[in-house]
This record gives C-alpha cells, sequence and structure tokens, in this order.
C-alpha cells in the first residue's frame, strides 16, 4: 500500500511531462527565413528541404509533407483504395462495403482515415514481444476474411512490428500494407529504418513526437507516380490549367512553409534524441529491476526509437482495478499495485504519465466492427454457454501498462524520484 513517509522528497517544483518538445534554436533560423522571403504559405525552400532530408534519412525515394501524420494515413489509403478497387463514384470513399485489417492497440488516428473513405475496420489483436500486430492473428483474419486486401499497422509507441512475418502474410494473400511510423522514426528493422516497409507509409512531427514541428507529418513512398498524386491531392488537387480546374476531390493538406522551417532545425538532432530516449527507458529498466513488472519490450532484430517508455505489471501483481467509460477505481494492496494507483501517484508528486492505448475496438464507436485474435474472433465469447475464453493480449496490456515519464529533458535525479514514486507503489 502507498505510503507517502516512505518518499523523501516533495512534489516536483516543475511538472515532469510524458513528452514535449526539445527546441534546439536552429527552428527559429529558418522560421525567421521563411518571414523574411515572405514564404508563409505552402511552398519555400523549408518545404523542399524537408522532403528531401526525411527521404535520405529514412531511405525512400520521396516524400510529401503534409499538415499532419493523418492526413498522411488518408491520403495513403485513399491511394491505396484506387489502386485495389479503381475510382469510385463521387461522394463515394475508395473503400466503401470493403473490410480493412488494422492494429487494434493503437491511437484512432491510425484507424479514423479508413472510416474516411468508407471502410469497415477489422481490428487484429497484438502479441506481447513487441506489442504491435500478431501475425497469428492476422493470418487468422485472412481465414476469416479472405477477399480483405489492405492492412494498416502501426508501429506502437517508437517499437517495430514483426514486419518480416507479417509482410509474409500480405503477399500470400495479395494484400498492400499502409505502415503507420508516426510514433518510430529513426527505429530501424533489421537494419532498415522504418516507414519504409509498406507500399505506402507515413509518419508524423506532432508536438510530442521524437522531433517535431508542432505539428506536420509526411507521406513515404518509392513512387514517384504517388508521390506527385498525393502533392496533388493535398492542394485541393488543381489541374494543370490557367484556371482552377479541377477532376478530383482534393484537401487542404500541405504542409506550411513555417511549420516545414521547424522540422528543418529538428532533423538534425533525430539521432540524438533517440539516445537520450534510450537512456531514459535503460535507467528504467534498472531502476525497476526486482518490482513484478516488465518494460515495454521488442525483438532482437529491431532497434525502437525508445518515443515512450512503458511498463506492465505482472498479473499477479495487480491490485483490484476496474475501469468504465470516464473513471477508474482501485482498491490498494499490500505488495499490489495497478496503472490507476501508480498514474494518480506520480500526478501528486507533479510527474505525469497516461494509460495505454485503449484498444480501439473496444471504443464504443467500433464495438460493431470484429476483433480478431490468434484464436479467432474476440466477438460474443463471453456468455454464460461458452466455457473458457478467448485471450485478448491487447486489451490485457491496456488493463496492466502504462506510459512513464519520457520527456528527453528529464534529469537523472527527476527520473531516479519517478523510480522511488512507482517503486514505494508496492511496498
Amino acid at each position: 500500500m502507498f505510503d507517502k513517509t516512505k518518499i523523501k522528497f516533495k512534489p516536483f517544483d516543475k511538472k515532469v511531462w510524458l513528452a514535449t518538445p526539445t527546441m534546439h534554436g536552429e527552428e527559429l533560423k529558418y522560421m525567421q527565413d521563411a518571414f523574411e522571403r515572405n514564404w508563409m504559405s505552402t511552398v519555400g525552400e523549408n518545404i523542399n528541404e524537408v522532403e528531401k532530408m526525411i527521404a535520405e534519412k529514412v531511405g525512400c525515394k520521396y516524400g510529401v509533407a503534409l499538415a499532419s501524420g493523418t492526413s498522411s494515413l488518408h491520403l495513403a489509403i485513399k491511394l491505396a483504395g484506387i489502386k485495389l478497387y479503381g475510382l469510385p463514384d463521387l461522394c463515394k470513399g475508395t473503400l466503401k462495403g470493403k473490410k480493412v485489417f488494422c492494429s487494434d492497440l493503437t491511437f484512432c488516428a491510425t484507424i479514423n482515415p479508413i472510416t474516411y473513405e468508407g471502410g469497415t475496420p477489422v481490428f487484429i489483436d497484438s502479441e506481447y514481444e513487441t506489442w504491435n500486430m500478431c501475425p497469428k492473428a492476422l493470418e487468422k483474419a485472412f481465414e476469416i476474411y479472405p477477399d480483405v486486401k489492405l492492412i494498416v499497422i502501426a508501429n506502437l509507441y517508437g517499437t517495430p512490428a514483426k514486419i518480416d512475418e507479417i509482410r509474409k502474410i500480405a503477399k500470400k494473400y495479395g494484400a498492400l500494407i499502409v505502415e503507420d511510423a508516426a510514433e518510430s522514426l529513426g527505429a530501424t528493422y533489421k537494419g532498415k529504418q522504418t516507414g519504409t516497409f509498406g507500399e505506402y507509409n507515413c509518419i508524423s512531427f506532432n508536438g510530442n513526437k521524437i522531433i517535431t514541428g508542432s505539428s506536420g507529418g509526411m507521406f513515404l513512398t518509392n513512387s514517384l507516380e504517388d508521390a506527385n498524386k498525393v502533392r496533388k491531392w493535398s492542394t485541393q488537387a488543381r489541374e494543370d490549367a490557367p484556371w482552377y480546374q479541377h477532376e478530383e476531390i482534393g484537401y487542404n493538406y500541405r504542409m506550411s512553409n513555417v511549420i516545414a522551417g521547424v522540422v528543418r532545425g529538428q532533423i538534425p538532432y533525430l539521432d540524438e534524441h533517440i539516445r537520450q530516449k534510450k537512456a531514459i527507458y535503460e535507467r528504467y529498466k534498472v531502476g525497476l529491476e526486482g518490482l513484478p513488472i516488465k518494460m515495454n519490450s521488442y525483438e532482437e532484430c529491431s532497434e525502437p526509437n525508445f518515443w515512450l517508455s512503458c511498463m506492465i505489471i505482472d498479473k499477479e501483481a495487480m491490485c483490484k482495478q476496474v475501469r468504465d467509460e470516464h473513471k477508474a477505481l482501485y482498491i490498494s494492496e499490500k505488495g499490489k499495485s495497478c496503472p490507476t494507483e501508480i498514474l494518480e501517484r506520480l500526478a501528486e508528486y507533479n510527474a505525469e504519465g497516461r494509460p495505454i492505448w485503449k484498444p480501439l475496438s473496444s471504443e464504443p464507436i467500433f464495438r460493431s466492427c470484429d476483433i480478431i485474435t490468434k484464436d479467432g474472433s474476440f466477438r460474443a465469447k463471453t456468455n454464460a454457454y461458452i466455457v473458457g475464453g478467448i485471450e485478448n493480449i491487447g486489451l490485457d496490456i491496456f488493463e496492466r501498462g502504462l506510459c512513464l515519464p519520457s520527456d528527453n529533458k528529464m534529469t537523472v535525479e527527476e527520473q531516479d524520484k519517478v523510480i522511488e514514486i512507482i517503486r514505494a507503489c508496492f511496498e
């Protein structure tokens, strides 16, 4: 049971954040340049340089700078829909009436663009080794829905998924992959950067990401034709004519040259940020040794960017915890704890943690959509007439896991105090 008297310090005077932007000064130089040249729109040198620099860093041929990671995902999914099913009728999405396999344990931005294009998500459960899409569950999903031709995978918290296994299954069934690498910029799988493993790939420069523009995202591809199509769509799909001529529906999705200036100034510091994030992860791993917890894991063949350090409590060390749609309750027990208790204690000491992403299949808006585990569909398997049950790994990670303060400006002393708070929760 938590005992404040065992902690030898007062709450942090300055809040210890989960993850915040880390500025270096060069960002302002490029923003000022955009101002002085009056390139305050969606064209300019900053945009051109950011596209070139990120494509070179990731290892793909073309990048298209967009307003957000979500807009990048939307256009990637739209492009995939047209490639798979052809041009839709006006006012109908490219995936209307089609199912799409997608990661369940991720932020809703990964999935929402499927619905923008009229598709229906079919959620694929996670595995414990990376917390990402489970290849066994994906294989089971194709057995149940053999006509599906699109897979959207996310690399959770900066950790690459079991990419080779997923790509092998996609090839077997003739499916395309959209890789959501929004959280994993700079992470590698078998020596290759994430953001290169799908037909279409997406990254984010949101304010809490490993590098940031305050907002922004990028579409990545090896196809010049596809890059140009996305570039066209992102600027309202204007045709090459002296007047405003439109033959397709377009979007106002292009990145601002000012935002691009911030990203341009951040790119040289990506590797430094990753080193800082990894050091935080390693200190948590050592500092929490002996507790009934595990850190978010990854395969030996991959190197995450360690965007967020997370932990999961052993089942036998969980105190009783109940969550509804908006609140959580728990009963504190000696030698045990739960995510709610730890997050509340961190907040008391002015430190920010966060629950693991809630599996999207359990969100109210998506409860009519199927969720496939390695043992089959998880839906309607809990009534009194069915003995046993099906394990939902993503839901289990959500119930037992939490994200720890991972800001790369956090000092070693601050992190040591966070570790002390967590340890006290289990005493």
